[in-house]
Formats: C-alpha cells, structure tokens, sequence
C-alpha cells in the first residue's frame, strides 16, 4: 500500500479520491485549506489524515514534508497528487493583474512549490510517483476560460519536461484530465460569468450564450468519483499511463483541436458555444 499526499482534498474530485483510496488501504493525507472539510473527511476513514495547507503559502509548503513524516510515522511519501487549483473566468479584457497572479498563484506556482518541496526525498530514494491533475481545459479553450486554461496548458508542459527529466531517477510523472465533472467548481465558474455579464454591457450577450452552453456541458459532466477514479489507476498503475482523460470520450475533443486547422477548430468552438450568431 502507497502513502499518498493530495492536495485539494477538501472539495470535489480531490476529496472522492481521497476516499476511495483510503478505502483500498492506501494511507492519505488530505491537504487543503478548510479545516472543517477535512476533519469531516477524515472521520470517514482511519486511512486519511488531514493536513491544513495552502499551497501559496511558501512556508507552510517547506513545512509540509516534516508534517507528513510525522502523520506517516517518518515512511516516505511514495505518491504526491497535485489537485489544488480552483478557475478565474471572464472577458481578459477586464480580468486584472491581481485576479490572474492570484490564478498562477495556486494553479501553477503552487504546483511546482509543492512538487519543489518533495522531489529531493523522492529522487534520493529513486522512486516515487507525481500526479499532475490538469484538464480538456489544458488543450481546449472555451471563450472567456482563457486564464483558467491558460494554467492548465502551463501545468501540460511542466508535466511533460518533469517526465522526462525525471524518469532517470525512478520518478513517473502522470497527468489527469477531467473534462465538466458534477461538483461545485462548475457553480463558481457560473457565478463569475454572472457577475461579468452584469458589470460588462459589451460582452453580456456573449457571456449569456456562454453561460447556457456551459451550464449543458456540466449537467452532463462526469461523476466526481469517475474522475476521482482516473487517479486511483494513476495511483495503482505498475507502469501509468503518461496522460488520462476523464471521461474518455473528451479526446475526441482533444483530437480535434490537435489536428483540425485553426480556422475550422475555431469555426467549431464558435458553433458550439452559440458564439457564431453574434
């Protein structure tokens, strides 16, 4: 059995892996910020182990290893699944430097500050294993999901240098890629759309139209604990996978975007968020 940190673990598919893994025996820590959340979590398995963490915190990040030592009894950590993140949505003409460094803050920087603050133990020992939970977001873009995409591409090319650079050293590096998934991080984008449609005039016919598109594209979205599940392989594999798409049928999408000419892919995109009547 695997000793396994996840960060985001509070909410959504962070939380149902945290679950089905400590019900198949691995020992979990679950980071994350809200400390109710992962007291509750924790109370359903002996397996689980909350850490409170905020991976935009640098010094709670360098503390973090030293916590999970003693939560693991000083046992190395075998799997580090970086989850945290969170989307910042809207016209980028409006969005401000703020919104998006506070974006990068968590969804980019705190990745690698994290993946920093374990690598050494885990390249020492010559073994371990990082999982990257990125997105369709990281090769699809939807209109006015640039900032929150644009981390998701960054988080794709981190993930395929570390690959590299990393498997000399017994360490994979595996990526996850969840497309809509029924959880609460669909209301949030929903609430942000919302409140630029109200505040900006010149785009509130687009955003309206972009908002009954994503909010089709949600009702159908995954299960938390099918996505949650494409971890637990991540996890479990004896020799992963270098990407999973969640649900599978999203790499079609994938494929498209990939292969289609720019002008056609965009042609596509513009049909199906309704973009193409106004």
């Amino acid at each position: 059995m695997a000793r396994i940190l996840i960060t985001g673990a509070s909410a959504g598919i962070g939380r149902a892996a945290a679950i089905l893994l400590a019900h198949k025996g691995h020992t979990v820590i679950a980071a994350g910020r809200n400390r109710e959340a992962l007291e509750s979590l924790a109370a359903q398995s002996p397996m689980l182990h909350p850490l409170p963490l905020d991976v935009t915190d640098r010094e709670a990040v360098a503390g973090a290893p030293g916590a999970v030592a003693t939560l693991t009894g000083g046992e190395p950590l075998d799997i580090l699944v970086n989850n945290a993140g969170y989307a910042c949505v809207g016209p980028l003409e409006l969005l401000g430097d703020e919104a998006l460094e506070a974006q990068y803050q968590t969804n980019v920087f705190g990745l690698l500050r994290v993946t920093r603050a374990f690598l050494p133990a885990m390249r020492e020992r010559g073994s371990g294993r990082i999982i990257n939970v990125s997105s369709v977001a990281g090769n699809v873009t939807l209109p006015f999901f640039g900032p929150y995409a644009s981390t998701k591409h960054a988080v794709e090319a981190l993930s395929d240098s570390l690959r590299i650079e990393l498997r000399p050293h017994g360490i994979d590096v595996v990526l996850v890629k969840p497309g809509a998934v029924k959880t609460g991080f669909g209301a949030v984008e929903q609430a942000q759309l919302e409140e630029h449609a109200a505040a900006a005039p010149a785009y509130r016919a687009q955003l309206e139209t972009v908002m009954r598109f994503h909010r089709g594209l949600h009702a159908k979205g995954a299960d938390p604990v099918t996505a949650a599940g494409a971890i637990v392989t991540a996890c479990e594999a004896d020799s992963p996978a270098a990407r999973y798409v969640v649900p599978r049928r999203n790499r079609l999408f994938i494929a498209l975007k990939q292969w289609l000419p720019t002008a056609v892919s965009d042609w596509i995109m513009l049909r199906l968020s309704g973009l193409n009547r106004h």
